[in-house]
């Protein structure tokens, strides 16, 4: 049995003085913490750090990242180093809780920090934990999951079987948080149902926040490799790895997983492919460092944020919608809705598949019960289309409402063709915007959480 880790939330609050400015600046922090153990006072934790940093009137971060030392016994101290993008720039956050058992309850709830930039002070501050406001949901927010498996080769390793008229997809997106732009690689293997050969084949595309997108693809050519992952002539997609070549494209990319696995379908349809497709994250959540070149621009990514996805099925479905959705703080929203190609099911409206992982707990618990549902309530409804599709559903005492919208000029329109030879068509947006409604029964229906999503939700429409 793997061994359990530790899931917090924090919010602090202070003020910050930048370089010569004579007035201090009001600052709040909300973050993520999470460590691969379980936290004890008399040990020194290391933990990761996502959330979000806000200055007044000089940055607002949603995609910060950085790393705790916990160690209040040992070196007494908590440390805390988040690294953000204020007004285009890299800054970082660094200071620390110094512990004393003479002033127990200030060492614990004040941080003194400096901001740097390139090694260089830029600003100083105080934050302090509000107890007021603030004990009771960081208490609360107190999860022990499963520690992360870094070791996701199981989940990358190609599934095919040598059976004709099948389809297998390695695919990675991701947003870099200083340029705003959104990457795209695509690693594709088809069976045809003709046994004419497998063949591989894919694309790498990059959506930036200002200008046209741009892309190039890879192949056809004959599918040999059997290995941890995809390979085709140069291409891989490999556990921790993702490189290449296409027209003028390059890359070469790290991969380090910041979360556990999630199965968009059920869990028992990747084992066992007795759906028309399946699909599934070998992690929710990924950091990416690297560079993609395409033409006379050069993409430098340090801890840009997405995650790669598989699918394994018999083809592109009859139509079909999909979002990744990084909210922030270690929370992702996934969403597949589909019509299949099979006789009889194409009849239906879409069937959606959604996965809510926050707080370290996903919901709903069963994949099943947003595509079927029970207990007397209906499934998710999708209403597809462009530029913007939706989708609805309510499970237990939640219910969820997600808005989407795949601008025009940042959406770039592919063709596919599926294992029989017939064609499909995917609009896709790297750069698309969200809106995520989530509320809670209690008497009557309450917001619990709004995420906006603005150029940094990952989309797609496809039909045919």
């Amino acid at each position: 049995m793997s061994p359990r880790g530790t899931v917090f939330r924090e919010t602090m609050l202070g003020r910050v003085r930048l370089g010569d400015e004579e007035r201090e600046r009001p600052v709040r922090l909300d973050l993520a913490v999470r460590a691969d153990v379980v936290m004890l006072p008399h040990r020194t934790t290391p933990a990761r750090v996502t959330g979000r940093v806000r200055i007044a009137g000089r940055a607002d971060d949603a995609e910060a990242v950085g790393e705790l030392e916990i160690s209040p016994l040992a070196r007494r101290r908590i440390r805390y180093r988040i690294s953000f993008v204020m007004e285009g720039r890299r800054v970082e956050l660094d200071g620390w809780k110094s512990l004393s058992a003479a002033r127990p309850l200030a060492s614990m709830t004040v941080l003194p920090y400096t901001l740097h930039e390139d090694g260089e002070r830029v600003g100083e501050g105080t934050l302090r934990f509000p107890l007021a406001t603030g004990l009771l949901p960081f208490l609360a927010s107190f999860r022990f999951p499963r520690a992360v498996d870094p070791a996701a080769d199981r989940d990358l390793a190609p599934r095919w079987d040598g059976n004709q008229g099948r389809t297998e997809v390695w695919y990675t997106t991701l947003t870099d948080p200083l340029t705003g732009s959104g990457v795209w690689l695509h690693h594709e293997l088809v069976a045809p149902t003709d046994g004419s050969g497998a063949y591989a084949h894919g694309w790498a595309a990059v959506f930036p926040e200002d200008g046209p997108v741009e892309h190039a693809r890879f192949g056809p050519v004959p599918w040999t490799e059997r290995g941890a992952g995809f390979a085709a002539e140069g291409i891989r997609a490999r556990p921790g790895q993702l490189a290449g070549s296409a027209g003028p494209f390059t890359w070469s990319l790290t991969e380090t997983p910041r979360s556990g696995p999630v199965h968009t379908f059920p869990r028992w349809s990747w084992r066992r492919p007795w759906l028309p497709a399946s699909h599934m994250l070998p992690a929710a959540r990924c950091h990416y460092s690297g560079t993609v070149r395409y033409g006379d621009n050069e993409l430098r990514l340090d801890g840009a944020i997405g995650a790669s996805a598989r699918i394994y099925g018999h083809g592109n479905a009859r139509r079909w919608a999909w979002l990744h959705a990084d909210l922030g703080g270690g929370d992702v929203l996934e969403i597949v809705a589909a019509v299949s190609m099979r006789r009889g099911l194409d009849k239906l409206p879409p069937l959606v598949f959604l996965r809510l992982l926050r707080d370290g707990q996903t919901w709903p618990r069963r994949a099943e019960r947003t595509a079927v549902g029970w207990a007397g309530f209906g499934r998710f409804r999708a209403r597809l289309g462009l530029p913007e599709w939706r989708v609805t559903g309510r499970a237990g005492l939640r219910r969820i409402k997600v808005t989407v919208n795949q601008p025009p000029r940042r959406t770039l329109t592919l063709d596919y063709t599926d294992p029989d030879g017939s064609p499909a068509v995917c609009h896709n947006s790297e750069t698309a915007d969200a809106l995520v409604s989530l509320e809670r029964w209690w008497g009557t229906w309450r917001e619990e959480a709004t995420w906006r999503l603005s150029g940094t939700a990952h989309a797609e429409v496809g039909d045919r």
